[in-house]
This record gives structure tokens, sequence and C-alpha cells, in this order.
């Protein structure tokens, strides 16, 4: 998974084309070093799935 595929996603989540994205445990590293470089990083939240996949959704409330 490259950086730019994951920062359209991200971009996807944060408009509201997506309403949530399954990122499968071997790609969560990937994935997680693009998002904590964002600024709005604190919208998303990730919600930890069996095997260690994560679903990711964006808030328009960050979270504290």
């Amino acid at each position: 998974m490259s950086d730019e595929m994951i920062t359209e996603i991200l971009d996807r989540l944060m408009t509201g084309d997506l309403s949530e994205y399954y990122v499968k445990n071997e790609d969560f590293m990937e994935f997680r070093e693009v998002l904590v470089k964002r600024k709005d990083f604190k919208h998303f939240r990730g919600i930890g799935q069996r095997g260690g996949d994560v679903l990711y959704q964006y808030l328009k409330e960050p979270r504290s």
C-alpha cells in the first residue's frame, strides 16, 4: 500500500466519501505511519478487530 493511496483513503474518510475503512493487519504499520503525520490525526478513530485488523472512522470532533 503506497503513501499516496493511504492519503487518498484518509482524505475520502475526512470528506465523508467513505464512512469507514478496514485496514488489514499486514497494512497497519504503513497506514499508521501516514495517519500520525496528519494535522487532523485526532479526528480518526481506529477500532481494533480480531486478528489485528483495524476499522477506521472519521469523527467531526477530535478525540481528547
